[in-house]
């Protein structure tokens, strides 16, 4: 085990209180702690940020939360990403999220908060493809801005009939991938640290 735990940070591309994504990535950061890596879970609804706008940053830079978002993602060594799929592509929470995080702070290179982290990504969906399809927008815009995204990755179909009450999958076997997804994240940042 080495001297320091992997950090990793974990948040759902949803705002909403019931979001199945939201319960997806709660199972998997379990995973990731179980394999020993400290885990931070956000809610992205906690930190509201505006819609990216150029004029806006040039006029009053980086808003607080955007700060806040920022500094989450340089203080930790992975991400483990539940994505919603919108319209089969990525939800504009996310996106957004993305998108302010890659602006440079004062004296930091374009995508600093993004470079050398290492990412899972996962989704589910009421659909019959569990989000699929928006999985490969999200592998695509975070390896462009130089995230090494695993290639373990799971898309849980017909979410709203797949968990119960307490926030677990019905399906052990999916319960015992997700976790494992958070594990897998867990074990590559120990190796690599």
């Amino acid at each position: 085990m080495p001297l320091t735990k992997p950090k990793i940070l974990a948040f759902a591309g949803s705002t909403r209180t019931d979001s199945f994504n939201k319960k997806l990535v709660k199972i998997a950061a379990a995973g990731a702690r179980a394999a020993g890596a400290e885990v931070t879970l956000i809610d992205l609804r906690d930190i509201p940020m505006p819609l990216y706008d150029g004029d806006l940053e040039v006029q009053q830079g980086l808003c607080e939360n955007v700060k806040k978002f920022r500094a989450l993602l340089v203080e930790h060594d992975g991400l483990l990403i539940s994505a919603p799929e919108y319209n089969s592509g990525i939800s504009g929470v996310l996106k957004n999220a993305i998108d302010w995080a890659s602006r440079p702070g004062p004296s930091e290179t374009p995508l600093a908060c993004f470079i050398g982290k290492v990412s899972v990504i996962m989704s589910a969906s009421p659909g019959a493809l569990g989000g699929l399809r928006g999985l490969v927008q999200v592998r695509s815009i975070l390896s462009n801005i130089q995230v090494l995204v695993l290639p373990e990755q799971m898309a849980v179909p017909k979410a709203d009939e797949a968990f119960n009450a307490n926030g677990t999958l019905k399906d052990i076997k999916q319960q015992a991938a997700i976790e494992a997804l958070g594990r897998r994240l867990a074990e590559i940042l120990i190796k690599i640290k």
